[in-house]
This record gives structure tokens, sequence and C-alpha cells, in this order.
């Protein structure tokens, strides 16, 4: 069946000041002279940007026993599961130098991805579904980076979320996630969903909706190496995040994909994928009683 697509789009509320400002960087660099033009645009986009990740080393990126897309964005990757109109998994490494960086305003307008050969979901299949448009790859691990910042906002990066899921117990895990990010100056990370046999879809291009998510973290600095995963159900959940935390094994047991054996040798990949030290993970204090208090109601 031909997927639908829908051609409306509607210029972000920055467009028109965004335009007025470059007509005025326009004019004042033909006073300043092309180069230094150039370079006064380049430091407004990104300010003290680092560079990114070279695709070719991205070898961290998950194996699947079933057929995906693999899609590289600037600084993130994804498989894309066309049977479901979004990412099997989405894979990035993350560190405290990024986070660190000056953070953009938010861009806030979903775009269909045309690097999905298939075509991806609309953001238009999401409308009165009952579900939130839910960030793989968060906007705000990005934020230090327009480019990247904007194609968090792709429909390949996004998911069908219970609004109580997406404020609530996601929202916490990736503020903590960021949290271990400074903590331990780098992780790599690899987030998607879970589909049961008889799932729900959704929209005009079937988009389905998940059981569950995961995420994995993979620390592999000194002075401890270490991994953790998280199974979380795609609904309103009152229970500490530490209750979601299982071992890198059982999320790949219930995905059908493969983490990091391609970062690992094969001992490293058994000792820290098959257990987990809670004590080298620690949470915030306060953050599960802002989720359960207010964030799973808002």
């Amino acid at each position: 069946m031909a997927k639908l697509r829908s051609n409306h789009r509607r210029a972000p509320a920055s467009s028109v000041s965004r335009l007025m400002l470059l007509v005025i960087l326009a004019a004042t660099g033909l006073a300043l002279g092309y180069q230094q033009f150039g370079h006064l645009l380049g430091s407004l986009e990104n300010p003290k940007e680092v560079e990114s990740e070279p695709i070719a080393e991205r070898f961290y990126l998950p194996e699947a026993d079933f057929p995906l897309e693999i899609v590289h964005h600037k600084r993130f990757s994804l498989g894309y599961l066309e049977a479901e109109e979004q990412a099997a998994w989405v894979a990035y490494r993350l560190t405290v130098q990024e986070l660190n960086l000056p953070k953009l305003p938010r861009y806030d307008y979903f775009d269909p991805d045309y690097s999905v050969s298939s075509g991806s979901s609309f953001h238009t299949d999401y409308t009165g579904s009952g579900y939130t448009r839910g960030h793989l790859v968060p906007a705000a691990d990005m934020s230090f980076d327009s480019a990247a910042l904007r194609e968090t906002f792709l429909m390949s990066n996004i998911s069908p979320q219970l609004k109580a899921f997406n404020n609530g117990v996601w929202r916490e895990l990736e503020e903590q996630t960021r949290d271990w990010v400074r903590r331990n100056k780098e992780l790599y990370i690899v987030s998607g969903p879970i589909f049961n046999p008889a799932h729900e879809r959704i929209g005009q291009n079937r988009v389905g909706v998940p059981e569950a998510f995961y995420k994995v973290l993979l620390d592999v600095k000194d002075p401890e190496w270490k991994g953790i995963g998280f199974i979380i159900p795609n609904a309103l959940c009152e229970l500490p995040l530490s209750d979601y935390a299982c071992t890198i094994d059982s999320v790949e047991h219930m995905t059908h994909l493969e983490f990091f054996s391609h970062l690992l040798k094969d001992d490293q990949e058994e000792a820290l994928e098959s257990s987990i030290n809670m004590n080298l993970w620690p949470m915030h204090p306060h953050r599960y009683e802002w989720r359960v208090n207010e964030w799973n109601h808002r």
C-alpha cells in the first residue's frame, strides 16, 4: 500500500525573526567582506561548536537479526524499522564537554525524515491519537548544536508515548542520563521501542505503538567500566527508576539486538553486559519525588 504523505508545512515562529536577522547580517556582510560575514554567521549558529564524530568511527552501533535501514545524522545514527514507522534504535556518544556548551533555543517543529528511503511518518499521524511525539534522542542532549537539535525533531526519531510516560519516567531517565554523562565524562547511549505481537497502530501511516521503551548505557572510561539497561512500560509509572534497571543482556533478549559487539572484546562484553552494580549508577535524590508528585500529573 502506498504510504500517505502530507504536503502541509508551517514555518516555526522564529522563522520571520530569523529571516530579518539574516537580512541585517547580509547587509553587514557587504561591509565586512564575505569571509568575515561567514565567520559571523557560523558563530551565531553554533557558538564554540565541538567537531562532530565521523560516521566511519561510529563502531558502537547495534546489530539486528531483522532488516533495518541505517540512517546517519550529524551526531546520532538510527536503525529505521519500516514496518513500525520509527527507529528500532538510536545510538550516539555523549560527552560532558558537549553538555557544557551553551544551550540553543528549542526547535519544536516535527519534520518528516527524507533521509529514510521508504519515507518516515508525519507529525499528523500522531494528531488526535492520544499519544505524544516522544523523542528517542532527547532534544536536550543535542541542544549545543543547531543542526543536531533540529534532527532530533525528525519523525524518524519520534515514537508514540503516553503523556504520563513521556512527561514522567522517560523524562526522569533522560535527565538522569545527562547527570551520569557529567559524572563519567562520556557515555555510549542507545534507546528504542519494544513491541508486543498485537499492538495498536495510529495515523494514516499506521505507526506502531510500543508496549515499552529501553535505554542502554555504557561507560568504557577508567577507573570503572560499567553498563546498565532499562526497560520501562509505556504507561504511568510510579516505581523508582532503579526498579526498571536491568542488564544489557536482558535488553538484548527483549529487542533481538546486539549492543556494542564492535566496541568491546568478547570477555569485556560478557562482563559488562551480564551484570549491573547500582552503586555505580547513583540516582538524583529528589527527581523521583518530583516525578510521582508533579510530572506524572501534567
